[in-house]
C-alpha cells in the first residue's frame, strides 16, 4: 500500500502526512509531492518535486500509488487546469481511492471561491474513480493569522450575522488521514466544528486576549475599500468580499457533526485556538 498527499510541503499536507504516521502508517508507503520539498524534508517519507504543469512528472509521481490525499491547490489562477492534470494522473495510475479537500456545501454553494472544487467534484465523479469529497469549512487559522490586526483595530467585515462554519487545520487534516486509512462509510463528509458569527468571533477574541474588540458590519462596498486601504490589490479585495457574502447567504454554515464522527472526539473549540 502506497499513500500519495498532494501538496505535502504546504501546511495541510505536512500535517496530513504527520497524522498517518502517528496512525501506524509506514514511512516507507508514504509519499508527498509539493514544490517546495525542503519544507518537507524532516518528515521522514519520499518526497518529489513536482510541477502541476507538467503532466509527465505528475504521471510518474503516481505510479504505484494505492490512495491519494488531493489537496486542493492555492494557485486561483491555474487551479482548475492543475486539477485536472492531478485527475488524469490518477486515473492513469488506477488508485484504488481518491480523497479530495473541497469546500463546505459545494454543490450549491455561490460563492466564487468554490466553483473550482465544483468543477473538481464534478471532474473525479465522471473519471470513474472512487472518490470521497472531504468538504471543509474555514479554517480557525484564517482568523488567528490575523490576532495582531483585531486586537489593534478590531474586526471588520461584510458577512453580517451569517454563520460560519470552521475547524482547525489539524483536525481537517487528521480527518483525512483517518478516511485514507480505514474504510470510509460514505462519499461525501461536511466538515467542521463549530459554528459562529463575526460577531461573535470578536467576543471570542476578546475574551481570549482580555482586550476588547468589536466587530464591525459594513456593506460590500465599505469592507472592499478598507481592504483595499490595507493594500490588498483590487481582485484579491474583491474575492474577499465574495467570501464574506458567501457567509451571509450560509453558504459557509453546516450543522453536520462528520468531523468529530471521523475523529472519535471532540474537535478543537474557537475558544482553545483562540487562547493558543
Amino acid at each position: 500500500m502506497t499513500y500519495l498527499v498532494t501538496g505535502a510541503t504546504g501546511p495541510f499536507g505536512r500535517l496530513a502526512i504527520e497524522s498517518l504516521l502517528r496512525r501506524g502508517v509506514p514511512a516507507d508507503q508514504i509519499r508527498g509531492i509539493g514544490r517546495q520539498i525542503e519544507k518537507a524534508a524532516d518528515l521522514g517519507v519520499e518526497i518529489r518535486q513536482v510541477d502541476y504543469e507538467d503532466k509527465e512528472t505528475l504521471r510518474r509521481a503516481f505510479d504505484g500509488v494505492s490512495k491519494v490525499l488531493f489537496v486542493s491547490g492555492s494557485d486561483l489562477a491555474r487551479r482548475r487546469g492543475q486539477h485536472e492534470n492531478v485527475v488524469a494522473a490518477a486515473v492513469d495510475a488506477g488508485v484504488e481511492l481518491v480523497a479530495y479537500t473541497s469546500v463546505l456545501n459545494a454543490p450549491a454553494s455561490t460563492m466564487l471561491l468554490a466553483e473550482d472544487h465544483q468543477a473538481t467534484e464534478k471532474l473525479l465523479t465522471e473519471s470513474g474513480l472512487r472518490s470521497v469529497f472531504l468538504r471543509n469549512g474555514w479554517y480557525y487559522e484564517v482568523y488567528t493569522g490575523q490576532l495582531a490586526t483585531y486586537l489593534e483595530h478590531g474586526i471588520a467585515g461584510a458577512a453580517g450575522d451569517g454563520l460560519v462554519s470552521a475547524a482547525a487545520r489539524a483536525d481537517f487534516a487528521d480527518a483525512a488521514a483517518v478516511v485514507l486509512t480505514q474504510e470510509p462509510e460514505k462519499g461525501v463528509y461536511e466538515l467542521a466544528a463549530e459554528v459562529f458569527t463575526l460577531a461573535t468571533l470578536a467576543d471570542e477574541v476578546a475574551k481570549a486576549s482580555g482586550k476588547p474588540v468589536e466587530y464591525a458590519s459594513l456593506s460590500a462596498d465599505q469592507y472592499r475599500e478598507v481592504l483595499k486601504g490595507a493594500g490588498l490589490p483590487a481582485d484579491i479585495a474583491d474575492f474577499v468580499v465574495d467570501i464574506d457574502l458567501g457567509i451571509a447567504r450560509g453558504d459557509l454554515e453546516t450543522s453536520s457533526d462528520d468531523l468529530a464522527k471521523l475523529l472519535g472526539r471532540p474537535p478543537v473549540s474557537l475558544r482553545d485556538a483562540l487562547a493558543r
